[in-house]
């Protein structure tokens, strides 16, 4: 649930903070006072595209935070996926777009990415616009309203997809004409003979670039391992002289006070650690071998290594892959015909596999889409319409039409008048018409989980997780339609959260909570302002609303009468 909208600098917007609350909280005000913009910015907050051009003039950057509050059995996983720590009792989002086209992410006052907003978006909120409502039903968000009524779980037959796609890409490799079969084996021949040449070894470049450094400063180590063993072990004023003859004083003082013996026998381990080191440095110092002639071959072989790893890898591993590849594939040519009745073999299983878990998917689809155009046909009269809708599904199981989603195709039908066949809503219904078939779909899916909407408002307990922000859903429609629209809003935020844009009084007046959002000029400069609303000032809100700027008697009492109906 959103608690708190702060946005700053954001189009016409310099500093506006909002608190929201459980239930339906309505927004409302002049054409261009800046409604959507508010949502726009919201929408930030769950991962949507960031452009520069939205930042207020002369500001050097938009700031948008927002303080939701969320299960921490929903957000914690993903929080700790990222590295990010999680607070039990809130969760605080913040976005910076920079002039330069550059910005940042908080989650938690912890810096974060893009791909967090989007993670964590689904379990937060929604945004649907009137505007949404032509590619909500086109094919694939179709499957996917369907899908998520009856919690259906699709990455399995993702995976059976995949590995049979994956399988028939190698037969096809495998089966290339003869010309290009002959040119990739020239190719993978060549590679492969490169790298097998090169008699490479894991993490011989690391190797390599080390003694490189050692050659190319063979002089200054000499000099410096040399001066450490002269201090250390060989000059009259080294550690180990001065060691030495601490230590004979320390053995002296234990001879006649006991407790100096184990500092004694402590100075005596450390002066032998000290002259093992000077020993080792002393042998360094001679083993250096400032050979031109070796630094010469490394530098070849490293130039050598890095020609490879241009063509094959960013590494000695990985192009010693490369070539492990290429010569996997030339086997395979080789080898073709035993190759491809393996693959073929292989292909037959995945195939079963994969039919298996589509047409028990399509069972379940079909079975959740009888449930659910009955749901959804009682909401959509509930909203002043009499139709009737039917989802079908439909698509064979032929090969041609297999896909990562299964083989089913999802149609939305309904007839909006008596009589009338039924036809795909998108092609049928009026603008007014979608924004309730869609308003219907989102009740029934997004608030009942599978649950009858009738059964939810009776015994479903108000849960407020998430917030669904209903940007002008109300377009084309008006009279008994709004006020059908303006219930069903208010019953589904019996559950979520909803936050919803209206310039129709009908529905304003079932808020919980109602907003203004005013537009003013002040010291010539455009700025916007949002408010709560007490009980008086929203009566002359919806009274305006009603009779336009000029309040009158009648449409305020007409305001009065309807607040009080839809309490």
């Amino acid at each position: 649930m959103l608690l708190e909208l702060r946005v700053e600098n954001y189009a016409v917007i310099d500093n506006v903070a909002v608190e929201f609350a459980a239930g339906l909280n309505l927004l409302t005000g002049e054409t261009g006072a800046g409604k959507s913009i508010l949502i726009d910015a919201l929408a930030l907050l769950l991962g949507e595209k960031a452009s520069a051009d939205v930042i207020r003039h002369g500001a050097e950057k938009a700031v948008v935070a927002g303080v939701f509050e969320a299960p921490a059995k929903l957000v914690d996983p993903v929080l700790e996926a990222n590295g990010l720590d999680s607070d039990s009792a809130q969760l605080i989002l913040r976005r910076e777009i920079s002039a330069g086209g550059k910005g940042r992410v908080f989650v938690n006052n912890q810096p974060a990415t893009v791909a967090v907003l989007k993670q964590l978006a689904p379990l937060l909120g929604a945004i649907h616009a009137q505007s949404e409502s032509i590619l909500s039903f086109d094919a694939h968000e179709r499957l996917v309203l369907l899908d998520r009524y009856a919690d259906l779980e699709t990455a399995a037959i993702a995976d059976a997809f995949s590995r049979w796609n994956g399988i028939r890409q190698r037969i096809a490799d495998l089966q290339r004409d003869e010309q290009d079969r002959l040119r990739l084996v020239d190719l993978w021949s060549f590679q492969k003979k490169e790298v097998e040449q090169a008699r490479l070894a894991p993490g011989e470049d690391e190797r390599l670039e080390n003694e490189k450094r050692v050659l190319s400063n063979a002089e200054k180590l000499h000099q410096a391992a040399s001066a450490a063993y002269d201090n250390l072990y060989d000059s009259n004023g080294s550690a180990t002289a001065t060691m030495r003859a601490a230590g004979k004083s320390l053995e002296e003082l234990a001879r006649y006070d006991s407790k100096f013996a184990e500092a004694a026998a402590t100075l005596a381990g450390a002066r032998a650690v000290v002259e093992d080191l000077g020993l080792t440095l002393r042998d360094y110092a001679a083993n250096i071998n400032a050979s031109p002639e070796r630094l010469a071959e490394i530098e070849d072989r490293l130039a050598a290594l890095d020609r490879l790893k241009r063509k094959y890898g960013a590494t000695v591993a990985d192009v010693l892959a490369f070539g492990a590849g290429v010569a996997q594939k030339l086997n395979e040519i080789e080898n073709k015909d035993e190759v491809l009745r393996e693959l073929n073999k292989d292909l037959a299983t995945a195939a079963d596999a994969y039919l298996k878990r589509a047409r028990g998917l399509s069972k379940e689809r079909y079975d959740t889409a009888k449930r659910l155009e009955r749901l959804v046909e009682d909401e959509i009269n509930d909203l002043a319409m009499k139709a009737r809708f039917k989802i079908e599904v439909t698509g064979a199981d032929d090969q041609g039409n297999w896909t990562s989603f299964g083989f089913d195709h999802v149609q939305y039908m309904i007839a909006t008048n008596a009589g009338e066949p039924l036809h795909p809503v998108d092609q049928i219904a009026s603008g007014g018409e979608l924004s309730r078939v869609l308003l219907a779909l989102k009740a029934t899916v997004l608030s009942s989980a599978g649950v009858p909407p009738a059964v939810a408002r009776t015994s479903r307990p108000r849960q407020n997780t998430r917030t669904l922000v209903f940007d002008e859903i109300d377009t084309g429609i008006g009279g008994r339609a709004a006020e059908a629209v303006g219930k069903k809003l208010k019953s589904l935020a019996r559950s979520e959260q909803v936050l919803c844009i209206t310039h129709l009084p009908q529905i304003a007046s079932f808020a919980d909570q109602h907003y203004a959002i005013e537009k003013k000029e002040a010291q010539g400069r455009t700025r916007t302002s949002v408010r709560r609303l007490d009980a008086k000032e929203r009566t002359e809100e919806i009274a305006r609303m009603l009779s336009g700027a000029k309040l009158t008697d009648t449409s305020l009492k007409h305001a009065e009468q309807m607040l009080k109906a839809n309490a």
